[in-house]
């Protein structure tokens, strides 16, 4: 399981839209979306590289 730390997901919207970027990948993929944390977790066999890619696209860049 891949996971993420998206500082700019906040909100459940923007829980829809990380996801949303996230399934374009892998529309497969089991998410988990925590705004609270700010933490994002998916069940996939796509490389990591292809996620961080999207969601910088999606401006929702992943920080370490």
């Amino acid at each position: 399981m891949l996971s993420f730390n998206i500082p700019n997901m906040t909100c459940g919207g923007c829980a829809k839209s990380v996801t949303k970027a996230l399934l374009s990948v892998d529309p497969q993929a089991r998410i988990e979306t925590d705004p609270p944390t700010r933490k994002v977790k998916v069940q996939s066999t796509v490389d990591e590289r292809a996620f961080l890619e999207v969601l910088s696209e999606a401006g929702y860049p992943h920080e370490q």
